[in-house]
């Protein structure tokens, strides 16, 4: 369904935040063409509250899904490139000694803003991508001994190219265990990948978007997120799932308990999109993959070719409660 509303089910409560966030849908459907199962799950993961990590080859619309998704949600933004010289400081500020007063005076970097696009995030030294780590996790940094809040909400969206390419440092387990979700987009289809190339520039596009939402509705949406019911037989579901991530003979590292948390976050979220009354078996699959398959690491001799074949073996191995 191309440019459509992926959020047509959406339940009826909380009407003016839903709208917009219906809106914010339809405003990324037309920019990023026939991806709205990407689009699903990238809201999804925002209403979670979660980091994204998009990752696949470059030209396939990772940097401009990150730009919309700030202007479509009314977000503050800031695009950071990374590159192998790029220092921790470039990212979260400096102290700059003021002549006049006799004084450090911090000078905030980047990272003070709501939505944070981390560009090609693998192409800097594992020191600059650790800068990221506090303020993922505690959603604050500390520089010269002081500890500075960042804003509310606050977001990383961070795109990676793959790991085979030249110039780039794998993301380390800690790093990637931060993201809730990791989304690939993809080629486009015929039709879609026709329209691009005689259309309108997306960037021009999203230069005439307006924002839908704001941080006050998404605050209320992620709000309604977390009173999704939750049934004990689906949690007893997502731990059964969980403890075959850790016990297959074709995993070596398997799901956290973090893991476990995030997989339930993330399944409520879609839940909520799609109107279900609980959590379902099928929410919890739908995001199982995005979820999993950077967490997950793969047995050696396996015969599984990639992370999304891995998860869809988990669940194939698991009965549906």
């Amino acid at each position: 369904m191309q440019g459509g509303n992926t959020l047509e089910s959406l339940p009826t409560s909380n009407g003016a935040e839903r709208a917009a966030l219906e809106a914010a849908a339809s405003a990324l459907g037309r920019i990023i063409l026939g991806k709205d199962r990407q689009i699903e799950l990238a809201l999804s993961c925002l209403l979670a509250r979660g980091h994204l990590l998009i990752e696949d080859l470059p030209g396939l619309g990772k940097t401009i899904l990150a730009s919309s998704l700030a202007r479509v949600l009314g977000l503050s933004f800031r695009r950071i490139q990374f590159t192998s010289d790029l220092l921790p400081a470039d990212i979260v500020g400096v102290s700059v000694f003021r002549k006049n007063s006799g004084e450090f005076e911090f000078q905030p970097g980047p990272i003070f803003s709501q939505l944070i696009l981390a560009d090609e995030v693998n192409r800097a030294t594992p020191k600059a991508q650790s800068a990221l780590l506090e303020a993922m996790e505690e959603h604050q940094v500390s520089v010269d001994g002081k500890t500075r809040s960042l804003p509310e909400p606050f977001f990383v969206v961070a795109t990676q190219n793959p790991a085979d390419q030249i110039g780039t440092f794998p993301l380390p387990e800690s790093q990637l265990d931060r993201f809730l979700m990791r989304l690939e987009l993809g080629y486009p289809n015929a039709e879609n990948e026709r329209e691009l190339i005689t259309g309108e520039d997306r960037r021009e596009m999203l230069a005439d978007v307006e924002a839908a939402a704001s941080p006050e509705i998404l605050a209320v949406l992620q709000e309604a997120v977390r009173g999704v019911h939750m049934s004990d037989a689906l949690v007893d579901y997502i731990q059964a799932l969980v403890r075959q991530t850790r016990e297959s003979p074709n995993i070596d590292i398997g799901l956290s308990p973090r893991g476990a948390q995030a997989l339930a976050a993330a399944a409520k979220s879609h839940a909520f999109i799609k109107k279900h009354s609980g959590v379902f078996p099928d929410d919890v699959q739908a995001v199982f993959a995005a979820v999993a398959g950077h967490r997950i690491k793969a047995a050696g001799g396996t015969n599984y070719r990639n992370s999304a074949e891995i998860c869809q073996h988990v669940i194939d191995s698991v009965a549906i409660p």
